[in-house]
């Protein structure tokens, strides 16, 4: 086969492919819609105690026996859809989100605690298209609490950076994927990263792009090595990140804020936004943080990392605790 006729080939392909997928999506916003409509009907008539579960039940084989091709609408999906209804409602401006994803996407996130949460979850899923393994374990290792307790503690040189940092940074990194003992070096715990890339650009998030390990920097006549750099798609900028296999001292930032400076006068493309720091710890105390940030002329965010899963209470616990400082404030100064 020469080379056009490959070529022409492959445009026809493409055009199947992406008619295929417009065909798919169209199918399932109407199942979505339908879903939505069944369960309005079915709560309506349980809210209005006219059906009970054996109505329910008796639904689900009266559609069986008298269309037995339609798939999908037995007695435990008859009630998943029911609180599909109930916890999208009328929600416009998530019901355009719901109706975008899978099914089984929206099973899953259906059953999160918060309307806040299950809103992040399908916002991450729209934009970055997560398959549901990957959005099991965003939910797993508390993707959420953790972006959000991070949110709380940017330091002002980040939030007044011109990109949008909202929702990219989280307050500790899980890397249980990296089997690395309890006790262990800051050269193991780069090597690990770096063998298991995807795993760890998952947990980063989508928009981060490797760019190398040990970057050189030449400042002068010295060399300098930052530990990992990425750029970020979203925030067009240089991610610098630096790793300790120790509890966070304030001196560690002196090296990263150099670096960032490196990175802006001699790296950056005139069209990019500044560089942003990452430091990743094994420990830190959010107290010496914020004061060691707090006359930070560099715009860092200082992060924890575990080898293995947060518990889930304990971060929601903390997120709580935010909120509640943050309210108190709130009426204080009123």
């Amino acid at each position: 086969m020469n080379g056009l006729i490959e070529r022409q080939f492959t445009d026809v392909l493409h055009q199947i492919q992406k008619a295929r997928q417009k065909v798919f999506k169209q199918v399932n916003t109407a199942l979505i819609e339908i879903y939505w409509n069944v369960g309005k009907y079915i709560s309506e008539q349980v809210e209005a105690n006219v059906w009970g579960k054996s109505v329910v039940a008796q639904l689900a084989v009266f559609i069986a026996l008298n269309d037995p091709e339609i798939k999908g609408f037995g007695e435990r999906n008859l009630w998943r859809m029911k609180q599909f209804y109930e916890v999208c409602g009328e929600n416009k401006k998530l019901s355009t989100l719901w109706s975008v994803l899978s099914w089984s996407h929206n099973r899953r996130i259906m059953t999160l605690k918060s309307e806040e949460e299950r809103e992040f979850y399908l916002n991450l899923c729209v934009q970055h298209h997560y398959s549901v393994r990957e959005l099991n374990r965003l939910i797993d290792c508390s993707t959420f609490e953790r972006t959000m307790l991070s949110e709380k503690k940017l330091s002002a040189t980040v939030q007044e950076l011109p990109q949008h940092v909202t929702g990219i940074f989280k307050d500790s990194y899980v890397f249980d994927f990296l089997q690395l003992p309890q006790s262990h070096l800051e050269n193991d715990l780069q090597a690990a990263l770096l063998t298991h890339l995807k795993e760890f650009i998952l947990e980063l998030g989508r928009g981060f792009s490797f760019v190398g390990q040990e970057y050189r920097l030449q400042v002068g006549t010295e060399d300098f090595y930052v530990d990992l750099l990425f750029f970020h798609r979203q925030l067009q900028c240089l991610v610098a990140i630096e790793l300790k296999t120790t509890r966070f001292k304030p001196d560690h930032l002196g090296r990263l804020e150099f670096y960032l400076e490196a990175l802006d006068r001699d790296v950056k493309l005139p069209h990019e936004n500044p560089s942003i720091g990452l430091l990743l710890c094994r420990e830190k105390n959010d107290e010496v943080v914020e004061y060691a940030l707090s006359r930070s002329a560099s715009p860092t965010v200082v992060a924890d990392y575990e080898t293995k899963l947060i518990p889930k209470e304990l971060l929601r616990r903390k997120l709580n605790e935010f909120y509640a400082v943050i309210e108190e404030g709130t009426l204080d100064d009123n």
